[in-house]
């Protein structure tokens, strides 16, 4: 294929998950067809099926893309000139907030995270192992620095994320909103607790 028709594959690509998640928002997941996403990009169905093969080929890539933004919200955190508990704080509290926005406050929406997180899961590990990675980052850098007392940089990360679940994972930050428990700024408290030095 050339570089050209890659370019306009990629950009038609672009525009049909832009379409289908405005559909998903509106009219939600379930009602959403393919023939609805053509007939707003003035297409026929045919030719939506030839840049993905299925509606959840669709699915999988307009929640590839809402998890890529916290993704790279996440980088341009990692990357900002603080200490390292400083930037986790940050990341930590972003990720839940960018999280409970997109899926929690919007209906139809979590209605389509729920779908993708059994149907597409694969995208969901990805997205999971690039944010466990980011943690990874600046951890790293707090025990590089002093900062942290850590032994074991990945496994930090992947118990951080472990104790964070109920503020990362879209349905538990819906099922637990109403549910006793550690605030978000207590239970990063207590993460960053036990990354510290001990005295």
């Amino acid at each position: 294929m050339s570089l050209v028709s890659d370019t306009v594959e990629a950009d038609m690509q672009a525009r049909i998950i832009v379409v289908a998640e405005r559909l998903f928002r509106e009219i939600g997941y379930q009602k959403t067809t393919v023939a609805d996403i053509a007939k707003v990009m003035r297409m026929s169905p045919a030719n939506v099926y030839r840049f993905f093969d299925s509606k959840k080929s669709i699915v999988s890539a307009v929640a590839q893309r809402l998890m890529g933004e916290v993704e790279d919200a996440a980088q341009v955190i990692v990357a900002a000139p603080a200490p390292a508990s400083r930037r986790l704080r940050e990341l930590l509290t972003s990720i839940h907030q960018m999280n409970a926005e997109r899926y929690v406050g919007d209906s139809k929406l979590h209605e389509m995270v729920a779908i993708a997180m059994e149907e597409s899961w694969d995208v969901c590990t990805a997205h999971m192992e690039r944010i466990t990675g980011t943690i990874a980052g600046v951890i790293a850098d707090g025990a590089a620095s002093g900062e942290f007392h850590v032994a074991d940089v990945p496994l930090a990360a992947m118990c951080t994320c472990t104790s964070m679940l109920r503020f990362f994972h879209p349905q538990m930050i819906a099922q637990c909103a109403t549910k006793p428990g550690p605030s978000l700024d207590q239970m990063i408290d207590f993460v960053l607790a036990g990354l510290l030095p001990r005295r």
